[in-house]
């Protein structure tokens, strides 16, 4: 059987019994006096002012338990309370004792000893440093009448399923907390996901102003509402979320929207107004569109973060509001602050927590979650489910991620998209004809005013025909006229080739140009004669 050994600290104050040592609980003993748990060996470990109390211990354990070995090690820990002292004398105990787990069972008494020594005995076994499990022993209740005073104890092992309960629940709630923000949207952008991930522990850690960046329709205005949400979960904020877009602020209705003004301020000002910035008190100020306010509205605004105070428009006293604030915008700052359009005092305040969020068409991988979650929006809005049948789902997904698929309004264009369809779906189910009308609309908005586009279908039904342009996507046929383009423009199959090719011949990962091109125009049961001027 493998052998029982225990490693404990001298308990100075419990283990010395204050003169009437066999009536009274002292653990050390007791651990060599648990049911069920004999210990064959003990490492006791104690200061060198201790080594009086160390004895007398041993000696009792050996009248209890004698067939229990005991061992003192004299460990040098000055301040018992000091944390890096007492870490780093249990961390060298552990390093030079000559453990063999194959042979023994080790259990960690985290009874005795200060609070920093139990923490300090946690940490080692977590890390395993210690290949062992952690033992609490608890007093009997009263005073036992057959003068047994062992108590009970209890074993915690940190690789057991208690632990992983706890582990578990600890990065179900990070994980819980990253899902709210992305909307439960299950991204696969690993870019996307880590800042999701850092932001997360700004929105719980920080109430300093966090700045968001992207094109317009990146999701700005949803994740910093989600932000507030998250804190206002966490009881971190009491207030309200409180939104305004600057690009719609101009002259005085800027300062009155932002500050509030007093009655006769201004004509028209026939009342006080308390402004955005108060209503935004002890919640959350999402400033949309900062860098289009004017210069004296930022620098009220820097005052209102620096100093949690403001004036009014037309008053002479100051008004306080505590909120925190989330600036949103898609223009570039910094260069906004050399052309002297943005004032670089306000955009350092702003630019500790600065998140770029990537356009629709950097982060593709998550239009098919995306397209899900809007499906269930609009099943919840309009309460109707609506699905794709496999062909149109595939057919609009190879559409949405091809490389010539602008989204210009970015997530906009794709929640209007998937409205469009689900609204027009036959019986509730969105089908390839569907999909092909919801592309043939979203090209025309995207490249409208572009002549190339036209022209491509317009070449490509002279060469193909109509019919047989009808039958394929919409990706292989900008692709095909870009490639028919250069053909006309080469005299030869081999010129044509070089051209197409140029980028990975440079990098030497290309074959015979021409024999890539030859294959490709097969693709279409085209050749080069067919396609080329000559």
């Amino acid at each position: 059987m493998r052998r029982r050994v225990a490693i404990s600290i001298l308990g100075t104050t419990l283990d010395a019994g204050r003169g009437e040592r066999w009536k009274r609980w002292r653990p050390t003993v007791a651990l060599c006096q648990q049911k069920g748990l004999f210990i064959d060996r003990l490492e006791l470990l104690h200061g060198s002012n201790s080594i009086g109390l160390a004895r007398e211990i041993i000696a009792d354990i050996g009248t209890v338990s004698p067939a229990t070995e005991v061992r003192e090690h004299s460990v040098s820990m000055k301040d018992p309370w000091d944390f890096s002292e007492v870490y780093t004398g249990l961390r060298d105990f552990a390093r030079s004792y000559p453990f063999d787990p194959e042979r023994e069972d080790y259990f960690v008494n985290i009874t005795t000893g200060t609070h920093v020594a139990q923490i300090c005995w946690f940490l080692l076994v977590e890390a395993r440093y210690i290949p062992g499990r952690l033992l609490q022993l608890s007093p009997p209740r009263g005073r036992p009448e057959n003068g047994d005073y062992a108590g009970s104890h209890s074993i915690i092992d940190l690789d057991l399923s208690r632990y992983d309960e706890i582990a578990t629940r600890f990065a179900a709630e990070h994980e819980e907390a990253t899902s709210f923000l992305k909307s439960g949207i299950a991204t696969r952008s690993a870019a996307f996901n880590a800042m999701i991930d850092q932001i997360e522990k700004v929105a719980i850690r920080s109430r300093a102003p966090v700045l968001l960046t992207g094109p317009t329709g990146a999701g700005k205005s949803q994740l910093a509402r989600r932000i507030y949400e998250l804190k206002k979960a966490q009881h971190q904020v009491p207030g309200d979320f409180v939104e305004v877009n600057c690009a719609t602020l101009r002259g005085d209705q800027a300062m009155s929207t932002l500050f509030g003004h007093v009655k006769g301020a201004f004509t028209g000002a026939q009342s006080d107004r308390p402004g955005l910035m108060k209503a935004a008190d002890k919640g959350v100020l999402f400033l949309d569109e900062i860098g289009e306010l004017g210069l004296d509205e930022q620098a009220m605004c820097l005052r209102a973060i620096e100093e949690k105070r403001f004036l009014p428009m037309g008053s002479d006293r100051d008004r306080t509001s505590d909120f925190q604030l989330i600036a949103g915008t898609n223009r570039d700052l910094s260069a906004s602050v050399r052309e002297g359009t943005f004032r670089e005092d306000l955009f350092a305040r702003l630019n500790l927590w600065t998140f770029r969020l990537p356009a629709l068409r950097d982060r593709k991988e998550d239009i098919e979650p995306n397209l899900d979650f809007e499906l269930r929006r609009f099943a919840e809005r309009e309460r109707q489910n609506v699905a794709f049948n496999k062909e149109a789902r595939e057919l609009y997904l190879k559409f949405a991620i091809a490389p010539d698929s602008a989204w210009r309004a970015n997530f906009r264009d794709l929640s209007a998209s998937i409205t469009r369809m689900a609204t027009l779906a036959p019986q509730g189910r969105i089908n390839e004809a569907t999909v092909r009308d919801e592309i043939t609309r979203l090209s025309e908005h995207w490249y409208a005013g572009q002549a190339a586009a036209p022209d491509h279908e317009a070449r490509l039904a002279d060469i193909l025909g109509r019919d047989r342009v009808d039958e394929i996507d919409l990706f292989d046929r900008a692709q095909l006229a870009a490639v028919i383009a250069v053909c006309r423009e080469s005299r030869t199959l081999s010129a044509a080739g070089r051209k197409l090719f140029s980028v990975s011949r440079a990098a030497k990962t290309s074959g015979n140009d021409a024999d890539r091109l030859r294959k490709y125009l097969a693709r279409f049961a085209l050749k080069f004669e067919d396609v080329s001027e000559g």
